[in-house]
């Protein structure tokens, strides 16, 4: 599997500037100067004091327009896998699991239409993915009737992505900070797939919510990277696991952050 360096596209404004390929998947980016920034965001962006953007917006994600393209780099990435995963097949059909999912596919499509209407000009085009990660996996093989092992897998994999969206959300509330309605808009999506995250994991008989660092039973030793650094427990200078409810509660409580280059390295692994 052919793994692309992702964060650049984020991160290297000289790379932004040549010429490839890559430059032509991931969509005409350029030099986002503030007032194009202004006018293609319809989110009430544009009522910000321009003192907010004195310098030109570039793609990166310490900026309010690149804060919404890595979301809707993985706003893709579930749309896609939960589309295909109802038209495989291998989702048991007529019962809870085929509602949940049925309704988290909406979801995650009214996403990536939201933040494609918010993005306007400054839209990122939608990677292409392989969610069997180069043989690895084998999500959607529908293969007999009640083919259990590909329907774990694609719950293990939906764990995954809902983890790690609702981490990667939470990561990149800084960097909008100083647009409050996009800030605004984010945490709501934020709060959904916090509740798409705990469903999936309940589907898959664990807690909803993440305990330290563990993953989960089931999941393998390839997804620890979206649960590492969730044994945190100071938060904002308090040890919220010494109290008397103990070190395992106080990891429970509070979601950690990822950063930009832990959202794209775990995202770069499903992107051909």
């Amino acid at each position: 599997m052919n793994i692309l360096k992702f964060i650049e596209s984020f991160t290297d404004e000289n790379f932004m500037k040549s010429q490839g390929s890559r430059r032509d998947s991931f969509g005409q980016f350029g030099q986002l100067g503030k007032n194009l920034a202004l006018a293609s965001i319809p989110f009430g962006l544009a009522s910000l004091a321009n003192k907010t953007y004195a310098a030109d917006i570039t793609p990166t994600p310490n900026t309010p327009v690149g804060a919404l393209q890595l979301a809707l780099t993985l706003e893709y990435l579930e749309d896609e896998f939960y589309r295909l995963g109802l038209e495989s097949g291998v989702i048991p059909t007529g019962g809870r699991d085929e509602k949940v999912f049925m309704q988290i596919a909406k979801h995650e499509k009214s996403h990536v239409e939201f933040l494609k209407a918010g993005l306007g000009a400054n839209v990122v085009a939608k990677p292409t993915f392989d969610f069997t990660v180069g043989g690895a996996f084998d999500p959607f093989n529908n293969t007999g009737i009640g083919n259990t092992a590909a329907y774990q897998q694609f719950l293990i994999l939906a764990q995954a992505f809902e983890d790690t969206g609702v981490r990667a959300y939470k990561g990149q509330a800084a960097n909008l900070i100083s647009a409050p309605d996009l800030l605004t808009a984010a945490l709501q999506i934020h709060s959904v797939e916090a509740r798409h995250a705990s469903e999936v994991r309940r589907l898959r008989g664990l807690k909803g919510w993440i305990t330290g660092n563990q993953r989960g039973a089931g999941m393998p030793e390839a997804t620890q990277a979206v649960y590492n650094g969730e044994e945190a427990t100071n938060q904002g200078g308090f040890n919220a696991g010494g109290t008397s409810f103990g070190i395992d509660a106080g990891t429970e409580a509070y979601d950690e952050p990822l950063t930009t280059q832990e959202t794209v390295a775990i995202a770069n692994l499903f992107i051909v």
